[in-house]
């Protein structure tokens, strides 16, 4: 969908680790230019493209997180205009920025953006690095310009579900523990996880995956048993799991491809949650039930025929029954033999 840019400033947060925080202020919003254009474009899929961001909704205390009031006053209510609304933000930005010793500063890019569906708030900060660019007379000379390739701190609100009260509409890049939880306190977001929603979803996503892969029945296996077994892991031992080093686990060859997908924003997967080790036996197992059984078999089975389904009839059939099983059945039979 298209990035219509509705409104877009540049202001500047100067601050070193362990320093104090100022602000620069920018004396007009910019005016929306190919190349402002092209870079909101650029930002849009470097932070929707990232794995790793965290989800939630605002802060009911507007007091100590007033972004819901900032948004309110220019989006809803319009008292209040774009730059005035920007300085705003800036000034509370500088706040929850000092209050952290490890925050640095950077160009602060503002955008208020509408895809045709959603608008939606986009922040970023933004660090200049110096590359290298030849002149028209073959120089060779520095070249300063915005490192959009090493994107850490940037978070968005969409304002559309916001306003539709959608459960979580807030997201942010989690990167560094110390600097994600700073730019989330200055955006407000209470992003408190449900392990077992949060792992449903990493399961929805693998499947995706799968299917978009048209992986073969085997290697489809090979892939759910290879999560399941890291994810058991982390679960057992109450370790969070991070999705970029889910993604190079379970797919190494390109892991890219399965990040693009659990990084995908309508399944707004959240990065750190300690896997629910209910949730993800659905990668090893089927289960079923009817009103006089219950089964339960790993996906293995249907490989070794240990579990065979007919399609034209119907039917489920079991081979290699355990002895136990097969003495039990043995009597039950038997039973019902002598009382007939």
């Amino acid at each position: 969908m298209p990035n219509n840019i509705e409104n877009l400033i540049v202001h500047k947060l100067v601050k070193d680790q362990h320093g104090a925080a100022t602000i620069e202020l920018a004396d007009a919003a910019i005016n929306i230019t190919p190349s402002a254009q092209r870079l909101i474009d650029h930002l849009h899929k470097q932070y929707a493209d990232r794995p790793g961001k965290g989800y939630g909704k605002f802060e009911e205390d507007e007091d100590n997180f007033p972004m819901p009031r900032y948004v309110s006053e220019y989006f809803i209510d319009h008292s209040t205009d774009y730059y005035s609304f920007s300085q705003d933000l800036m000034r509370h930005l500088m706040h929850r920025a000092g209050k952290e010793q490890l925050a640095t500063g950077g160009y602060v890019l503002i955008a208020h953006v509408n895809n045709g569906v959603s608008d939606f708030l986009l922040v970023a900060i933004v660090t200049e690095v110096v590359g290298t660019a030849i002149t028209e007379g073959l120089e060779i000379v520095d070249s300063v310009h915005l490192d959009m390739s090493n994107l850490r701190v940037a978070g968005r609100v969409d304002l559309t579900a916001w306003q539709a009260g959608a459960e979580r509409y807030v997201s942010f890049l989690k990167g560094r523990g110390e600097v994600a939880n700073y730019f989330k306190q200055f955006l407000g977001c209470n992003d408190v996880l449900v392990a077992l929603q949060e792992t449903q979803k990493l399961v929805r996503g693998l499947e995706s995956f799968a299917t978009e892969q048209h992986l073969e029945s085997v290697a489809r296996d090979q892939l759910f048993e290879q999560a399941f077994n890291y994810l058991d892991e982390l679960g057992r031992n109450g370790n969070p799991v991070s999705l970029d080093a889910f993604a190079n686990r379970v797919w190494p060859d390109s892991p890219d491809d399965l990040r693009a997908v659990l990084a995908f924003d309508e399944l707004q997967l959240s990065d750190g949650f300690v896997p629910d080790r209910r949730a993800i036996k659905g990668l090893v197992k089927f289960k079923g039930a009817s009103a006089h059984w219950k089964l339960e078999f790993d996906r293995r089975g249907l490989r070794n025929g240990d579990v065979r389904y007919d399609q034209d009839s119907n039917k489920l059939v079991l081979s290699n029954i355990p002895e136990a099983l097969r003495k039990e059945l043995l009597e039950e039979l038997n039973d019902e033999h002598d009382q007939v």
